[in-house]
């Protein structure tokens, strides 16, 4: 280690290249090695009006200390700033970038300032300050190298006079810097930085890009064709992302992954242009695409502090085909009002409607708001798992303030409360809402204390005054996640950690316990089938209304044939194979299992399942009520009777209670009789008339209870008196 107080024997005119390259050292690790060269090249082109606004931003994020231990004055007022609306988006971001490194080096810079004594040698106000240690940042990022410009560029006074002195005081700021690191013991600047700093800096020099298919706008293989044209390969995995190449999502279909250094590239082709391929965090994808699997073909949504406009542009393309409206709230000044709308229209979304109320001010009862079913709420948060957060809250419109604390690594406890504190009042609020049946709860947050403590809070919180059936924490939803996620949320929270190839996320999903007075009309539940992907190849609207004109053009009928399909009727699917089937008749019988009390069925004229195991033919259609009072008499001798070989029962929808005693499975109170396992089998039989197949598992095991018990107990008119 070099001796501070001799360091400056190396410090003259003739050894400056020695010194640019002492004081610009780097590890030698590949990904240092391979950041810096691109960044260089950036900044080395930064124009004046870059300098400026990164100035002013600086001055409003800027670490204040107290007064007793100010070591820079930095004024109060803001340098003007000059550049084009065709410049603005563009050098917006680059200042937000140059402001934000400055701030997390900011003690370091200052430290340079005063040691080498620069304010005291001139007469430069306090008001550019924040423009020095901008510039100071810069220049020794570029090895303190003079900075190349266009002939045509634009210069501003101030900038030209600092960059002046900054030139005139090189050799003593060089020397500073290394007398900077020699004292953290160093081998760059960037190793001065705090660890949880450097770890973000890392993950955000390799994060990929993401961006989500205007489905409406474009079909998916229109997209791989021109990206293919424009030399792109599609890979499978997000591992092989270090070439020219493009892959699909894990989790999102619609979603395109990319590697980073080809964004510049990808800016100036057709897709983006024509808002047909959007970039955006894939946290926003999660979000909306768990919203649609939820969803019925009706249903209606509302977004909470939805952030940048292409979340709710993207909730509107998932949802194009439904019948449903997308409620956004919270856009309350009219300009930005006007822009979303165009921004709409040329994504092509037409079930946006816009609400000018702040989300804790919309009532439950809002009649607007009686078919929404599903919320979608994504709380402002301290993005403590974005790993780029100038990227993040550029594009998602949140709080630049953040990137005080962020560029320290983290916000303090404090903050972490007020923040959580705010999510926790908006999902409550939300919770008030008593026709919508789901939340969806989403945040780009590693802190417990905004994700996991705000949810089991908030669900503790309920009121049971409200008479509204509670939420429950549900698991990740198909087919965004597999099998193998759902089960590895054993707590039913969805993570992303920050990473390589993705930012941290965390979602959870709130659902409504049945409400036993609630029926499920069968639309409804294919709806939520084909939303989960167990109806692959079949088209739910077309199916029901085929079917609908054949029962319109059928005469219903007294009786029913035997051995009839339970599968085919509960679907609602003609001609469709019998996998589809069977995964239907699953989901229905999970559906049914779901529910604590069955809902009575009206009744109508349908078969009606005889008292006896023998099969009744009645001469005209019967419409009895759902509990048929019968005689003893009648009774007794049913049960005696023989039921015919290979004859099936025709079963009708009704709620049959019957006495524990009477069926050793269904009661522990009743008494349990040892019945050898190889007579447990089922045969699916019944009417045309649609039966759940849970109720026709119970209607075989009750006629093998009926015939196993003894024929004394069982001719016992009312056994249960």
């Amino acid at each position: 280690m070099l001796d501070p107080n001799s360091a400056m024997d190396f410090f003259d005119q003739e050894n400056m290249e020695e010194l640019s390259q002492l004081a610009s050292l780097e590890m030698s690790g590949d990904l240092v090695s391979k950041r810096k060269p691109s960044a260089a090249l950036e900044k080395s082109s930064y124009p004046d009006s870059v300098y400026v606004t990164a100035a002013n931003i600086f001055q409003g994020i800027r670490i204040q200390r107290p007064a007793d231990k100010v070591i820079i004055n930095y004024g109060d007022e803001l340098l003007p700033s000059s550049w084009t609306q065709a410049e603005e988006d563009s050098f917006q971001r680059l200042s937000y970038e140059l402001a934000f490194s400055t701030l997390k080096y900011q003690d370091i810079l200052e430290s340079i300032l005063i040691d080498t004594d620069i304010f005291s040698s001139t007469t430069i106000p306090d008001q550019l300050n924040s423009l020095i240690i901008v510039m100071l940042y810069d220049f020794q990022d570029r090895k303190f190298q003079p900075r190349v410009l266009p002939n045509d560029a634009v210069t501003i006074p101030e900038v030209q006079e600092v960059e002046n002195l900054l030139n005139s005081f090189k050799t003593k700021l060089a020397a500073a810097l290394a007398r900077c690191r020699i004292k953290h013991d160093a081998l760059s600047i960037y190793h001065i930085l705090p660890e949880t700093v450097r770890k973000q800096e890392q993950r955000a020099s390799t994060l990929p890009l993401y961006a989500w298919i205007n489905i409406g706008k474009v079909s998916l293989e229109e997209v791989y064709d021109d990206l293919r044209k424009k030399g792109f390969d599609k890979v499978k995995s997000i591992a092989y992302l270090n070439d020219k190449v493009f892959a699909v999502d894990q989790h999102c279909f619609n979603v395109l992954i990319f590697p980073s250094h080809f964004k510049r590239e990808l800016l100036n082709i057709d897709l983006i242009k024509d808002y047909k391929l959007i970039f955006q965090d894939k946290s926003r994808s999660l979000a909306v695409h768990s919203v649609k699997a939820l969803i019925n073909m009706d249903d209606d949504i509302l977004m909470v502090n939805t952030g940048s406009w292409y979340t709710v542009a993207h909730m509107s393309i998932l949802t194009s085909g439904n019948t449903s409206k997308i409620f956004v709230c919270g856009i309350e000044s009219e300009e930005k009002d006007s822009d979303a709308k165009k921004l709409f229209t040329k994504m092509g979304c037409e079930n946006i409607e816009i609400l000018h109320e702040t989300f804790l001010s919309i009532e439950p009862k809002d009649q607007r708001l009686q078919n929404v079913k599903v919320i979608l709420l994504l709380p402002r948060c301290s993005s403590l798992g974005v790993s780029n957060p100038v990227e993040f809250i550029l594009n998602e419109h949140e709080d630049t303030s953040l990137l005080q604390d962020l560029s320290q690594g983290g916000l303090p406890k404090d903050k972490l409360q007020i923040f959580a504190q705010q999510q926790f009042e908006q999902l409550t609020h939300a919770m008030k809402f008593a026709k919508a049946q789901a939340i969806v709860y989403c945040t780009c947050s590693v802190s417990e204390e905004e994700n996991e403590e705000v949810v089991k809070k908030a669900l503790e919180f309920q009121s049971p005054a409200l008479k509204l059936q509670p939420y429950r924490l549900s698991p990740p939803v198909l087919p965004l996640c597999s099998l193998k996620e759902i089960e590895l949320s054993m707590d039913r929270f969805f993570r992303l950690e920050p990473s390589d190839i993705t930012n941290g996320c965390f979602l959870s999903i709130l659902t409504r316990e049945r409400d036993p007075s609630e029926t499920v009309s069968v639309k409804d539940v294919l709806a939520r089938a084909a939303a989960k992907g167990l109806l692959d190849g079949v088209e739910v609207g077309k199916t029901l209304k085929r079917d609908k004109k054949r029962k319109k053009a059928k005469a219903p009928l007294p009786k029913a044939p035997p051995q009839a399909d339970l599968a085919h009727d509960h679907s609602s699917v003609t001609g469709a194979d019998n996998s589809i089937q069977m995964k239907i008749t699953e989901f229905l019988h999970r559906e049914s299992k779901a529910s604590a009390v069955k809902t009575p069925l009206p009744a109508k004229p349908v078969p009606q399942v005889a008292a006896s195991s023998q099969i009744r033919k009645p001469s005209k259609p019967l419409s009895t009520p759902l509990v048929r009072t019968t005689r003893p008499s009648e009774k007794a001798g049913s049960f005696g009777r023989p039921r015919p070989e290979g004859k099936g029962i025709p079963l009708k929808p009704v709620e049959i209670i019957l006495p524990p005693v009477t069926f050793p499975f269904s009661s522990p109170q009743g008494p349990r009789f040892q019945m050898p396992g190889t007579h447990f089998y089922y045969r699916f039989i019944g009417s045309k008339v649609g039966v759940p197949s849970h109720l026709t598992s119970m209607s075989r095991r009750k006629e093998k209870a009926k015939e196993s018990v003894p024929s004394s107990f069982v001719r016992h008119p009312r056994p249960w008196l």
